[in-house]
């Protein structure tokens, strides 16, 4: 049984998913509140919980903070420590990481799911330093860090995970991260939060176009998946306003309640679209940079 309301249908957020039942059989969920942001904690630890969130076993962090286009960017810096914090947290549990390929799915001319391809040119690859000027990875890099922004298949024929798979056989990372925009149910989540998963991704799948999954399983290696929410569906924005009114669902008109349900969906963004891509790939790439190249980081910062 879906534990969401069938009138949302779309949203990439666990958190979302879980709604305010925390008590869920087959699940783990707690949260603490500190240092600007709201980390939420949720570990589904077996199948039927899966089903009932539609969403696959395994660990999902959320990270809360105040909208990005309303801080100023200094601000960023405080979110991308505690951000890289929560990374370094994920990647706990798995054997020794000495190399990890990023990949920042989404389509680069579209803002709103620019979130990836963005955040990929803000990254500082250093596999190529290993390899060419080993005394200067010595110094400054931790991880080996290779970049891949392979696209979406209406541009390239290809579908990402092929493309990932590909990459990945050639380089053998330790790990995997996929960068990606997410929708969410709640306009309150847009440019406000960050999910970390260890479950691997699918992109596409909050919109309705899902493509072949990024996982361990279709990878071979542990995949981290980061996701910005940047788009919500047109039916949460009509059920919000409608309730927001003191209406009940019962109250809706019928052709309404008939055009929610079997008409077309679509996906909105922000009017802040563009700042929030480009302070939301700032973000992610500060603290994939503080957790695998802090030496770059600090000098480039200094």
């Amino acid at each position: 049984m879906d534990r969401i309301p069938s009138e949302y249908p779309h949203t990439d957020l666990a958190v979302e998913r879980m709604g305010a039942d925390t008590e869920l059989p087959g699940a783990e969920y707690s949260e603490e509140e500190g240092e600007g942001c709201r980390i939420a904690r949720l570990r589904i630890k077996d199948r039927e919980a899966a089903e009932r969130l539609g969403r696959p076993e395994g660990t999902y962090i959320t990270m809360s903070f105040p909208p990005l286009f309303s801080i100023d960017e200094s601000e960023l810096s405080p979110l991308a420590v505690r951000l890289s914090s929560l990374i370094g947290e994920m990647c706990r549990g798995l054997p020794a990481v000495h190399s990890v390929l990023v990949v920042g799915l989404g389509n680069r001319y579209m803002t709103a799911d620019a979130v990836g391809p963005e955040s990929i040119r803000h990254i500082v690859a250093t596999r190529h330093l290993r390899i060419e000027e080993p005394e200067l990875f010595a110094r400054y890099a931790d991880v080996e860090i290779s970049l891949l922004s392979p696209g979406v298949m209406a541009q390239t024929g290809i579908e990402a995970q092929a493309i990932v798979s590909a990459a990945v056989t050639a380089l053998s990372p330790d790990l995997v991260i996929a960068v990606d925009a997410l929708a969410a149910r709640s306009v309150t989540r847009l440019a406000t939060t960050v999910q970390l998963s260890d479950t691997g991704i699918r992109p596409g799948s909050g919109v309705g176009n899902a493509r072949r999954a990024l996982d361990r399983e279709s990878l071979g290696v542990p995949v981290l998946a980061i996701g910005i929410p940047s788009v919500v569906d047109t039916r949460t924005l009509v059920m919000d306003a409608f309730r927001e009114a003191g209406l009940s669902d019962g109250e809706m008109p019928e052709a309404l309640s008939r055009v929610l349900s079997e008409g077309e969906s679509y996906f909105v963004s922000p009017r802040h679209a563009d700042t929030l891509t480009e302070r939301a790939a700032h973000l992610v790439a500060d603290a994939v940079n503080m957790t695998f190249s802090s030496g770059l980081f600090e000098a480039a910062e200094g």
